[in-house]
């Protein structure tokens, strides 16, 4: 089952995939939440450098349109009309 991980060496990889299956799925779960928070923290760093000026709370709801789509993020938020662009 080849995955194609371009920078491991395929005897690195074979012992990677065997540990992911041979872990709990406490353990699994414990590193997707992970994934999901490094994901958020991302683009936050990067919602900081396009909109310098933006509170808290607009760098928290441009999260929203990121991770929900601005539709939905809108209907659950409000829209961000009159926030600095």
């Amino acid at each position: 089952m080849p995955t194609d991980l371009s920078d491991t060496h395929p005897d690195a990889e074979r012992v990677l995939i065997e540990l992911m299956r041979e872990a709990p799925a406490w353990r699994k779960l414990a590193l997707v939440a992970q994934m999901n928070e490094t994901v958020r923290v991302l683009l936050l760093s990067g919602l900081r450098e396009r909109y310098p000026q933006a509170t808290p709370d607009e760098l928290r709801r441009r999260l929203a349109d990121l991770l929900l789509g601005p539709e939905l993020a809108a209907r659950a938020y409000g829209s961000l009309e009159g926030k600095s662009t």
